[in-house]
């Protein structure tokens, strides 16, 4: 029940949608730096391990310890804003759906996508269920990547696994035509969903620049705890 209540809670639900996560190729999470992307791109991996499924969290930024230290404060973050539970019962959920987090930290000149490719092998060789989902945080899409894009969309079609990317983006560059950054505007044809964390006075809003007709919906979150606060 408390993984129900929970996945209720996240501020994934309402800007995303739960059954949305993982409907198509490729999303993305854009901000300048420092307003949230990883913290939502672990709320978004934290809905599947709550649904019972596993995730792989790549970053090309954080080290595996500080990987680990966003998912428990996004865990505790996401149990305090419900209220009180039960911290015991609390434990025991996080206990539960930790150990189907995986997470391997690379640095840009490491990054090898043969290598995620040979990880995902493994999950089938041991007759184990793939992740859901793969967390890449940290790509630099101010350079031509396509190459790396190429090679993730072969790893989606013979895995069938969707792809999250946190995009920075630069105060300083103006938005194009169509409203979208330049970062995204560049692969925008490869992109079914993106949430844009835009930091306005206290809070941020996320804004759905690409998702079907959840396009343009725009969403208060709290930028401590990225949590949805509601509009008043």
């Amino acid at each position: 029940m408390l993984k129900k209540d929970l996945i209720l809670k996240s501020p994934v639900s309402k800007t995303i949608g739960i059954d949305n996560v993982k409907d198509g190729k490729f999303g993305a999470v854009l901000s300048r730096a420092g307003v949230g992307k990883t913290s939502f791109l672990v709320q978004i991996a934290l809905t599947q391990l709550l649904g019972n499924e596993k995730i792989l969290h790549i970053s090309l930024d954080d080290s595996m310890e500080k990987i680990n230290i966003r998912y428990n404060e996004g865990y505790t973050n996401l149990v305090d804003c419900i209220g009180y539970v039960d911290p015991q019962k609390a434990v025991r959920v996080w206990e539960d759906i930790n150990p189907n987090k995986v997470g391997i930290s690379y640095n840009e000149s490491t990054f090898d996508t043969q290598k995620i490719g040979d990880y995902l092998k493994s999950f089938i060789k041991a007759d184990l269920a793939l992740p859901s989902i793969l967390i890449i945080d940290g790509l630099n899409f101010d350079k031509d990547i396509s190459d790396k894009l190429d090679a993730l969309e072969d790893l989606n079609r013979e895995f069938s696994i969707f792809t999250w990317f946190s995009m920075k983006i630069h105060r300083e560059e103006e938005l194009c035509a169509d409203g979208f950054p330049i970062q995204l505007e560049t692969y925008k044809d490869r992109f079914d969903k993106a949430v844009f964390l835009n930091p306005i006075e206290d809070k941020i809003e996320a804004i759905i620049l690409k998702d079907g007709d959840r396009t343009d919906q725009k969403h208060k979150l709290d930028p401590a705890t990225m949590m949805i606060v509601e509009y008043t």
